[in-house]
């Protein structure tokens, strides 16, 4: 496998209106980010709201994207259901479309069963059949399971598992386990506010909520940590910090949406049931990107 995934890929949101998908703002936001210097974009990621969306959906956003993503960025989609062989069925589905890599996390429902035998079976049976590279989806905060740095090493061994999005903010995991990793096993960071130490310990880039709102700064920051300016780096990740721990821990995707409204995206409405946020997080969130020079006072 030749492709590999580096640098900084922005999980698209989902816009809506009256509970439906509104292609348009979607397509508008896409357009916009072009003008950056992203590696590409995640459709159908936790960011996306997947959760809520039907498959038919889905396959329209990825359509969509494709007519007006630039030549130069990645299209990675988020696939996974908690069957392997749906999972494998509708990224393979995805995967006649066009994209570069589907995203699937680790299946949960049945979680005392999900042994680490039982996630092996699941991805090795996935990444055997399916058309175009897979990068596994870890984000124990949402599924409740983790991936042992036993079983991490050994799917990065196969040939079709192209790299890893970890967002279980564990730093001690990610040092244990880049040492031993297939050196053409590519990992990205989910969490926004590590992506200085993560690049410095090996991790080739991230797909960062983050990014959605603070675009131009995740890329600097990506480019100031390669480069090994490590001041400067340092300085702008404890500078992205507020925000992305409004974005990401406190308040989630409404307010992801929120911020995108602010800076001159489409964020509009989650789908139910999820709820806008309240004014006290708006007036946070307003101050927050103010102090970041993103919004005029």
């Amino acid at each position: 496998m030749d492709k590999r995934f580096k640098g900084i890929y922005a999980p698209l949101t989902t816009p809506f209106k009256d509970e439906a998908v509104y292609f348009d703002k979607f397509q508008e936001n896409i357009r916009k980010y072009n003008e950056f210097d992203l590696s590409g974009y995640v459709i159908s990621g936790s960011t996306a709201e997947s959760v809520y969306l039907r498959d038919e959906e889905v396959e329209k956003l990825v359509r969509s994207a494709k007519e007006v993503a630039s030549a130069d960025k990645d299209i990675i989609v988020g696939t996974a259901r908690e069957s392997t062989t749906i999972t494998l069925e509708f990224s393979n589905r995805m995967a006649d479309l066009g994209i570069d890599a589907t995203l699937i996390r680790t299946p949960s429902y049945f979680k005392a069963l999900m042994t680490p035998d039982a996630l092996k079976k699941h991805f090795f049976t996935i990444a055997d059949n399916i058309k175009i590279p897979l990068i596994i989806y870890h984000i124990p905060r949402f599924t409740g399971i983790s991936l042992t740095p036993e079983l991490l090493v050994e799917l990065s061994k196969h040939e079709n598992i192209a790299g890893i999005k970890d967002s279980s903010g564990n730093m001690a995991f990610l040092d244990r386990i880049i040492p031993n990793l297939d050196p053409d096993f590519d990992y990205l960071l989910g969490a926004g506010s590590m992506l200085f130490p993560a690049i410095m310990m090996g991790a080739c880039g991230g797909v960062l909520a983050l990014s959605d709102i603070a675009t131009s700064l995740c890329i600097e920051l990506y480019r100031l940590s390669l480069s090994k300016q490590w001041e400067e780096a340092k300085k702008l990740q404890h500078d992205l910090v507020p925000l992305n721990q409004a974005l990401t821990v406190e308040h989630g995707i409404p307010a992801i949406k929120y911020a995108l409204d602010q800076i001159g995206f489409f964020g509009g409405p989650c789908r139910l049931p999820l709820q806008p946020l309240d004014d006290p997080a708006k007036h946070k969130i307003k101050n927050i990107l103010h102090d970041l020079q993103m919004i005029p006072e």
